[in-house]
């Protein structure tokens, strides 16, 4: 099974719209949003859920205050002085270490999981879909990432289909390296902007580390073309395969209110025609 992860330094690159044009002409596939954090593929696919689990992770504390003795040894011992002079657990500063619990000699704390959103398996008319939604001030460490690529896997060995197209998570952190372990290659969609360059440089480091095979390809080249030299020369000198350039085209903005990819929009806009060879290359390198 080969899995191709769209990714890109920071977001807003269009990362989402290039991955949905993939959908469009890639006959045969499964597609992940691991964007987790600010999940927005399902706008494109519409997809309609076959499944959907509620996705768990950490512990808050909450004081029983019919067993709480007001002793204060949980106080004394939460260094992120989450708990307040009434003994009531504040949410949002509680770490989930579970100090306090473990050391409660009431036995007056609770330190239930958090429900901190839900994931789904659902289909498109592209195919299968594996994605996630997480809940309002909700945190992602990675493990919801992994858990929607690893149910991709699952549902693509389900029904034979050997291609994972997943949208990955922009910047550096935990998800995005949640997203990178295993992967056959990264398509990094960078801009041609100072910042752009920056953050591709630190993606392509980062999937090094990783071993990953990297690719890069210029979104809105034509905007700031000095730059785009830039960002294909320093790829170029770092032995990562530039896959193509894509022109800035309102027919993408177009096509995301119409709730459509740009192929469906219109197959015959520059953007569309230049995602088509960046895809065409795709498949001569990875035997797609």
């Amino acid at each position: 099974m080969k899995e191709i992860v769209i990714i890109s330094g920071k977001g807003g690159t269009g990362k989402t719209s290039i991955i949905s044009a993939f959908a469009s002409l890639a006959k045969s596939k499964v597609l992940c949003d691991a964007d987790v954090d600010a999940a927005d593929l399902h706008l494109i696919t519409k997809p309609e859920i076959k499944e959907k689990h509620d996705f768990t992770s950490g512990h808050t504390a909450f004081i029983n205050q019919d067993k709480c003795s007001e002793c204060g040894l949980c106080r004394d011992l939460c260094k992120w002085d989450a708990i307040s002079e009434d003994f009531v657990v504040n949410s949002i500063e509680c770490e989930g270490c579970g100090v306090c619990y473990y050391f409660c000699p009431e036995k007056a704390i609770d330190f239930p999981l958090n429900t901190c959103g839900e994931w789904y398996l659902s289909e498109t008319r592209f195919g299968p879909m594996a994605h996630a939604r997480l809940h309002i001030a909700e945190e992602n460490s990675g493990k919801l990432v992994a858990l929607i690529r690893q149910e991709g896997r699952k549902l693509a060995e389900k029904r034979h289909i050997n291609l994972l197209l997943t949208d990955g998570p922009p910047g550096i952190g935990c998800p995005v390296i949640a997203s990178l372990g295993g992967a056959t290659a990264v398509l990094i969609v960078a801009e041609p902007t100072v910042s752009g360059r920056h953050d591709m440089e630190r993606v392509i480091e980062l999937a090094a580390f990783f071993k990953i095979p990297a690719m890069v390809c210029v979104n809105k080249f034509d905007l700031n073309t000095d730059m785009t030299q830039d960002i294909e020369a320093f790829a170029k000198k770092s032995n990562i395969t530039v896959m193509g350039r894509v022109p800035f085209d309102h027919a993408f903005t177009r096509a995301m209110v119409q709730g459509k990819t740009i192929v469906e929009f219109d197959g015959q806009s520059k953007g569309c025609e230049a995602v088509k060879n960046i895809w065409e290359n795709l498949k001569q390198r990875f035997d797609i």
